[in-house]
């Protein structure tokens, strides 16, 4: 008995679909459309916290609304240095030499990152180090020196803010400003 070879082909493309781990941006998409509000917000929720970094560096640029942070100081998350979010520029940390960030939650962040809605104190100054969890927002462009213009991810240090962000941001993809 002879196969259709559409038949075939659809038996061999079988394993690869098992082995995707998640939907295509376009289904996602439709199916996030179709969410009720509340369900938005714990999904976005869910990737936030899923997607969470520690943000261990020093400051290299304090601007209105964030830092610029050079992450990948993994020697800050020692104690006692680790019961603050903020140490002095004066503490001895060194960037971690051939650090990868990974992808599960809690990972220590690599590079430079936007660091915003910071705790109000202690005042974080130049140079001094942060260690502290980041929710992912986006992007965030700033003018490094010069002119020279700079795009880094950017991570907010509280999970409301991060899932607001994420809300407003599909609320402008679709059209509802």
């Amino acid at each position: 008995m002879a196969f259709p070879l559409s038949l075939i082909l659809l038996l061999l493309a079988l394993p690869a679909w098992a082995q995707t781990n998640s939907a295509p941006a376009t289904l996602q998409s439709q199916t996030n459309k179709s969410l009720s509000r509340g369900q938005q917000i714990e999904a976005f929720r869910a990737d936030c916290i899923e997607k969470r970094r520690t943000i261990c560096g020093k400051i290299l640029k304090v601007l209105p609304d964030g830092l610029v942070v050079e992450s990948g100081y993994t020697n800050l998350m020692r104690a006692p240095l680790s019961h603050s979010w903020l140490a002095p520029g004066s503490v001895k940390a060194a960037l971690a030499a051939n650090l990868i960030e990974g992808q599960q939650p809690d990972c220590v962040c690599v590079g430079l990152v936007f660091l915003t809605n910071l705790p109000k104190k202690p005042v974080p100054k130049v140079y001094d180090y942060v260690d502290i969890t980041g929710y992912p927002m986006g992007t965030y462009t700033y003018t490094s020196v010069g002119d020279l213009r700079r795009t880094v991810r950017r991570f907010s240090t509280k999970l409301s803010k991060a899932v607001q962000w994420h809300l407003d941001e599909r609320a402008k993809q679709n059209g509802n400003h």
